[in-house]
């Protein structure tokens, strides 16, 4: 069921990503009217739709470079939030330095790392059985 919601949720984002874009900006900036998005940012949230979408349709599935990435970036933004959050505002937005972050933009930040490691673990795991393994 959660990977079904989850690749729902990638399919939408790939197809009308400004809407998870303004939810993200109402939940982490103070000043979300004032954010000028960067050309690239629509194109970066499809792309993280389609990584969820790739991963979580595929079942179980083998490490890959994508998988890696996806699990260390989760891994760094559920232990330590605040790079990550300083990147992403300086690609994202064209004026990042006047963007004021709300409080509890940390803990959601983590929250995100979690639903990028839970894509990652729900990627490893599957109902299907394996063929090979009916073999022997």
């Amino acid at each position: 069921m959660l990977r079904t919601l989850l690749i729902a949720f990638g399919i939408a984002e790939i197809a009308k990503p400004q809407p998870v874009i303004d939810a993200c900006e109402r939940i982490g900036l103070e000043n979300a009217e004032d954010a000028q998005l960067r050309p690239w940012a629509r194109w970066g949230a499809r792309l993280e739709g389609a990584i969820f979408v790739w991963l979580l349709a595929r079942r179980k599935s083998k490490w890959t470079p994508t998988c890696v990435l996806l699990a260390a970036a989760g891994a760094v933004l559920v232990f330590v939030p605040q790079p990550i959050i300083n990147y992403s505002q300086r690609l994202v937005y064209a004026n990042h330095d006047e963007l004021q972050s709300k409080s509890w933009v940390k803990p959601a930040a983590r929250l995100l790392g979690v639903l990028y490691l839970t894509v990652v673990t729900l990627s490893k795991t599957g109902r299907e059985t394996d063929t090979d393994d009916d073999a022997t």
